[in-house]
């Protein structure tokens, strides 16, 4: 369980990022920086706090200008997303990809170190815009090709974990019937080009939906010992499932990153300081510990934490608000000081 003392920003994140472990284990954390707010710092200033605190990869929803031009030189790696609202556009038209390429990549790919290009995230295979994905990804493959980057900078697109039609136990995931049709282009395009599937991975939905069945303590990581089907905590599982589910379309070596995991502080059932604190604590140590989980031992988990700040005016539960590791004043929500000594 987490320290509480004021202990400072520094600190925290020097922690959260894991700089006393190893270079490897390290290089797995990123923060995802969401700015649907209307009292956020000013995108150069949480560029100078990801700096200032070692966190070496970011995650940006969309490509806002301000937080692209204040990344430049900064080192930081970066997960840029196509928003769902520009897919069909880009789908449609390659003078589009290549225009939204040429703005927001090829602009800046000098100074800014991208890592991945999301197109959509969270889209449902019932959704109209589900068919703009993949030839979204294709022609933004196609406009960076045509830069020769289409190597250094990876495409792929972000699901939710309910897409599985089956989960439990982990060894029988598998995608819903509607989702399989529209996953297994997709992810044979990634396989393909040697790109990852993003995954946000919330063991928090899982346990609110499910309390009956789920110990707060599996989600947690604070579990002691494992069930019966072998599993000490729930971020494992769900993402083991994930796996067992890409294997059932043919895709035995593909890599899932993890695009978002957090817990909320505040706005509904589990969402307390103490809990969210022993999440994202315990989760940097899973992260950073190597291991991997049954299904992947010994492989490392890419995993981005949700998020930066607390969001304003994100719609939804009540929740959605307080997922922030830092409150919009830059102060920091949780002394994460139990993995200082690890």
């Amino acid at each position: 369980m987490a320290s509480f003392f004021n202990m400072g920003v520094f600190l925290l994140l020097l922690v959260l990022i894991g700089l006393e472990t190893s270079k490897t284990a390290a290089q797995s954390i990123g923060v995802c920086y969401g700015i649907v707010a209307n009292n956020l710092p000013p995108a150069a200033e949480v560029i100078e706090l990801f700096k200032t605190n070692g966190i070496a990869k970011m995650r940006i929803y969309n490509p806002d200008q301000a937080t692209l031009e204040a990344l430049r030189r900064s080192n930081i790696e970066l997960v840029i997303g196509v928003p769902n609202e520009d897919m069909q556009s880009i789908s449609n038209d390659v003078s589009s990809a290549t225009s939204w390429v040429q703005n927001n990549i090829i602009n800046y790919s000098n100074d800014v170190i991208f890592r991945y290009i999301v197109v959509g995230n969270e889209i449902n295979p019932n959704d109209p815009t589900s068919q703009f994905v993949l030839p979204a990804m294709q022609n933004i493959y196609a406009a960076l090709a045509t830069a020769n980057l289409q190597n250094q900078i990876k495409i792929s697109t972000a699901i939710q974990v309910g897409l599985l039609g089956s989960s439990y136990p982990p060894s029988q995931g598998e995608f819903s019937p509607d989702a399989i049709p529209y996953l297994t282009p997709i992810v044979n395009f990634l396989v393909t080009n040697g790109a990852p599937l993003l995954a946000n991975v919330y063991p928090y939905f899982a346990y609110i939906g499910n309390e009956a069945d789920i110990p707060l303590e599996y989600a947690l990581f604070t579990q002691q010992g494992t069930t019966d089907i072998g599993y000490q905590n729930l971020f494992d599982a769900m993402l083991d499932a994930l796996y067992a589910a890409a294997l059932k379309i043919g895709a035995s070596n593909l890599q899932i990153v993890v695009s978002e995991s957090g817990w909320p502080s505040a706005g509904g059932e589990g969402a307390t300081t103490e809990n969210a604190a022993a999440y994202y604590t315990n989760l940097i140590n899973h992260v950073n510990s190597g291991n991997g989980t049954p299904m992947r031992p010994g492989q490392p988990i890419e995993t981005y934490l949700f998020a930066m700040f607390d969001e304003n005016l994100k719609p939804g539960a009540a929740s959605e608000q307080y997922f922030g590791l830092f409150t919009p004043d830059k102060s920091q929500k949780y002394n994460i000081a139990s993995i200082h000594n690890n």
